[in-house]
């Protein structure tokens, strides 16, 4: 049935909901689990914060890979927990839908499994949300939890 399926997560509840799901099929069918994280530079969120930085600031990518390396290691490890095999965990930056849709046919994932409502800002009510969009524009079957 699937091979390898994709959990893109964000660090909402949602997100871990969804990776349930796929920890599920993975066990079914045998498959491949991919987590990924995806951090957007946002350069209103800097400059907000270049005003509470401490004495030595750090570019705001920086902490913002960090805190993806987290969400996506959190993930890994409650996939472990939940009776994932093996499941890998990636981070990478950019435009979120877009990337997400882009790392599954790179990675020849067959299935995405994501929740419906992550921790996306007031642009998804206006512009559509991360979900939507990978649904219209993913190769592979999207199942939104």
């Amino acid at each position: 049935m699937f091979k390898h399926i994709l959990v893109p997560v964000d660090g909402s509840p949602n997100a871990l909901q969804a990776l349930d799901k796929a920890v599920a099929l993975c066990r079914l069918t045998g498959a491949r689990l991919s987590i990924l994280t995806i951090y957007r530079h946002h350069s209103l969120l800097e400059a907000s914060f270049s005003m509470v930085r401490g004495d030595e600031p750090r570019p705001m990518d920086e902490i913002m890979r960090e805190y993806a390396v987290e969400v996506g290691e959190h993930a890994k490890t409650h996939a472990l927990t939940s009776g994932a095999e093996d499941p890998h965990a990636f981070v990478k930056n950019g435009p979120v839908a877009r990337g997400i849709v882009s790392f599954a046919k790179e990675k020849d994932a067959d299935l995405i499994v994501m929740g419906g409502r992550g921790m996306g800002s007031a642009e998804a009510y206006l512009l559509g949300s991360v979900s939507h969009k990978v649904t219209g524009t993913s190769a592979c079957p999207v199942m939104i939890v």
